[in-house]
């Protein structure tokens, strides 16, 4: 079938500083590196790499016509990607320390400009059974959720950035709820019920170095994915990697459990790979480095 993703596309201008920089202090970086961000930009990438045809639903400023052009190369569709002449593009100035230690400043620009229009004539031209996937870093999410769900598609929500307020107004349409535990920590407490009294028929949690569990609440089962033990270099980018290949894993037909396996290799070989969107894995690279 087809993926559609509404969801946020960043710059990222990442600076790498000696320390991070206190109150009034001027630093000077010792590198900096611009790169395609964004929690949805990462997820459609990641569905492209994972042999999923993914169309993304979204908003740029004239500056970000480059982001468009690379998430194509990338092979996501870019034919519902608006450029908003009066927006600046989202972007995040992010401050990495030598110790590791990041201070991460993030402006959401045209990624909360979407319109209603825009959603509606991307998703007209889906299909029963196809699966719109979204992430708390667009408006409109609701609407979408509402528009799918009348046309027959399956809705996936990673629910992060999380704000229980958003989540909330998502849930009554979602098939699929993805979040790490901490997110499903903050959720259970905000709607004062457990994850599995939210009505929402399946949810993943991931559990970082323990793997990821899969609550199939309409049978009342729970089963454990475990991790796979490798070093890693940077976990920026490794959730989405994973959100975006379970995605393309069932939208190509495969079993929950299947799907969860390949999602887990993806994050697991982003992990040991410096960056974002640019360097997510793709198949022949999962297969390659042949992980257990």
């Amino acid at each position: 079938m087809a993926v559609w993703n509404l969801g946020s596309i960043n710059i990222d201008n990442v600076y790498r500083v000696s320390h991070l920089p206190a109150p009034g202090e001027t630093l000077h970086a010792a590198d900096y590196t611009q790169g395609l961000g964004g929690k949805g930009a990462n997820m459609s990438v990641a569905i492209a790499r994972a042999a999923a045809r993914v169309t993304h639903i979204g908003a740029v400023g004239p500056a970000g016509s480059w982001t468009v052009e690379r998430l194509l190369e990338y092979g996501v569709d870019t034919g519902h990607i608006a450029t908003l002449g009066d927006q600046a593009t989202g972007h995040a100035n992010i401050s990495v320390a030598e110790d590791g230690e990041n201070q991460i400043v993030v402006f959401s620009g045209a990624n909360k400009s979407i319109t209603e229009d825009m959603v509606g004539a991307a998703l007209s031209d889906a299909a029963a059974g196809d699966i719109l996937v979204m992430q708390n870093e667009t408006n409109c999410q609701k609407y979408a959720a509402e528009i799918a769900k009348t046309l027959g598609l399956q809705v996936v929500y990673a629910a992060a950035p999380f704000d229980a307020d958003a989540v909330a107004k998502v849930l009554p349409f979602t098939d699929l709820l993805v979040l790490n535990e901490v997110e499903a920590g903050q959720l259970m407490a905000a709607m004062k019920r457990e994850l599995s009294e939210l009505g929402v028929p399946s949810i993943v949690v991931t559990l970082g170095s323990e793997g990821s569990k899969w609550m199939d609440v309409s049978v009342g089962s729970e089963t454990h994915m475990p991790a796979i033990p490798v070093t890693p270099v940077d976990t920026t980018g490794a959730g989405d990697t994973f959100t975006g290949y379970l995605v393309a894993g069932l939208d190509r037909g495969m079993p929950m459990l299947q799907a969860l396996a390949l999602a887990t290799q993806a994050g697991a070989l982003m992990v040991t790979r410096q960056g974002t969107a640019d360097v997510i894995p793709d198949l022949k690279d999962i297969e390659d480095a042949r992980l257990a």
